[in-house]
């Protein structure tokens, strides 16, 4: 089946870039564009992304390498406030800087 029209890309090229990817490289992680580059091509106008990750997502070499899986659980915490500003700060104390 196609998935992209404008590159014709195929559902069994995407699965064959996929698992030579992770044959490659079992701790990569594998995105639509390290797919496209693997295939020679580029994406053009990304209507069939939603596709092309469905695509992805039913391979069984998509899965994240256990040691990254950890990292996720990190992105989603409340950023910690930047220690070099003062929490507050007023157009008199940056004029008095400034000066």
């Amino acid at each position: 089946m196609i998935v992209c029209h404008c590159q014709n890309i195929s559902d069994t090229e995407i699965d064959a870039a996929i698992d030579w990817m992770r044959a490659s490289d079992p701790q990569a992680l594998i995105t639509p564009g390290k797919i496209y580059r693997a295939l020679g091509k580029a994406a053009d106008c990304g209507g069939c992304m939603p596709l092309f990750l469905d695509t992805m997502r039913k391979n069984g070499n998509l899965e994240i390498p256990m040691q990254l899986r950890s990292l996720r659980g990190g992105a989603t915490k409340e950023p910690e406030p930047c220690k070099a500003t003062p929490k507050s700060l007023n157009t008199s104390t940056i004029l008095s800087v400034t000066s």
